[in-house]
């Protein structure tokens, strides 16, 4: 069921956003050569501490996961397309990062995500986390009243395949509002003018996923957790929580 959000619990979720927002700034400041994924873990920590928000990311049990997850960032590096744990690994000059994030406060969620570089960026990854990005602003530019939810999904899928990138299947946007995953699903890639129309008050975490090698193939890591490239390609992610209104999408996790 997609509950629909008032404009004031729509406001609450952009005081969510505005902590996931922040956080991700901090966490994006932080990496550099030599820092590890668990000292990241601890920045994003601290964010959530001092804003008085918890972790709808800690102790995680999807059904497809063996293990709650253990931290508040998801922090996947290089092949690894999503939902990678951080450990002790510390960064390299040139790595790709993709880093996920979301924060509860006052019974509302928000979720967003970022990919980056380390140091010295290459042109391929330059151009990976750039059209990421794209993929994610025309599918905000798909979110407005009075179209579907296969809207949103051509117009990711459009910007990535013209691009040459692969798109992990079953893989994609959801719901958010007092819970991290609701109704409806978002995939990143569809036809348009089919699915759930849009309707003012429906709060969406889109997020494209892209593979740079152009292939869609993907697999879980011996954590169960991270999905890895099955080319071994890098990949990149980009997220935002969205409402959906009369007056167009608001982006409630962007600064």
């Amino acid at each position: 069921m997609v509950e629909l959000k008032t404009d004031t619990a729509i406001d609450a979720m952009y005081e969510t956003g505005q902590v996931v927002a922040d956080a991700l700034k901090a966490v994006r400041k932080a990496a550099g050569v030599g820092v590890s994924l668990l000292e990241l873990d601890e920045v994003a920590r601290e964010m959530l501490r001092g804003a008085g928000a918890t972790s709808p990311f800690l102790g995680y049990l999807p059904s497809f996961a063996p293990t709650p997850f253990p931290a508040v960032i998801c922090a996947s590096v290089n092949d690894a397309i999503v939902h990678g744990i951080p450990d002790g690994y510390r960064l390299r000059d040139g790595d790709l990062v993709s880093m996920d994030f979301g924060a509860e406060l006052g019974g509302w969620a928000g979720d967003s995500a970022i990919s980056f570089i380390v140091g010295t960026p290459r042109v391929d990854d330059v151009r990976l986390v750039e059209t990421a990005e794209r993929a994610l602003a025309a599918g905000i530019g798909a979110a407005v009243v009075g179209n579907r939810i296969g809207d949103i999904a051509h117009a990711i899928g459009t910007v990535c395949r013209a691009a040459g990138y692969g798109i992990p299947d079953g893989f994609g946007g959801h719901g958010i509002g007092r819970r991290m995953h609701e109704d409806p699903a978002v995939p990143n890639e569809g036809r348009p003018g089919r699915g759930m129309p849009l309707r003012h008050g429906m709060v969406l975490a889109i997020e494209p996923m892209l593979v740079g090698g152009g292939t869609d193939g993907f697999h879980a890591a011996s954590d169960g957790w991270t999905l890895r490239t099955d080319d071994g390609s890098r990949a990149a992610h980009a997220e935002h929580t969205v409402a959906i209104t009369t007056a167009g999408p608001r982006i409630l996790t962007a600064r």
